[in-house]
């Protein structure tokens, strides 16, 4: 049987070339700073940031995940998920419970007033979500996703 050998296409060399709209990594970076800034406002008004909701939103779907884990999923460095954890324990909306079997690792939980709190954060994300998909097609939406999934495969570093 004749392998078929897949050759990778030419790649344009220079960000002049490419042009920065054409330039997918500048197009998900101006995405995501917009819906960051988007979200800021509302998210100021609940006495939180970015970071801080981010790390909520994620608890809320992966509770009891390992801060190295946590740091993976929220997109955010370790310091600053650190200070980001303590300021979030102080509030009452998570807590920090120590491994069983390595007491090295910490695991993050979310408390029921940290779920309250991101029940509250969740209308501004879920409208600021539906506006940037506003005219995609449900077609659309699952090439997106599946194409953000494979360039993730391409990237990742980590297994989750």
């Amino acid at each position: 049987m004749e392998q078929k050998v897949v050759e990778k296409r030419q790649r344009i060399s220079t960000l002049g070339q490419i042009g920065l709209q054409q330039f997918a990594p500048y197009l998900m970076n101006r995405i995501m700073g917009r819906y960051n800034a988007t979200l800021r406002d509302d998210f100021r008004k609940q006495g939180l940031t970015i970071s801080q909701v981010r790390t909520l939103a994620v608890l809320s779907v992966t509770d009891g995940v390992t801060v190295n884990d946590l740091s993976v999923y929220t997109v955010i460095e370790q310091s600053t998920l650190s200070r980001t954890l303590d300021t979030l324990e102080g509030q009452g909306f998570v807590r920090r419970e120590q491994g069983v079997t390595d007491s090295r690792i910490r695991h993050v939980f979310l408390t029921d007033d940290g779920r309250a709190e991101f029940t509250r954060a969740w209308p501004a994300m879920h409208d600021a979500f539906e506006a940037m998909f506003d005219d995609i097609d449900d077609a659309e939406y699952a090439a997106l996703i599946a194409t953000l999934l494979k360039m993730l495969k391409n990237i990742r570093k980590h297994d989750i």
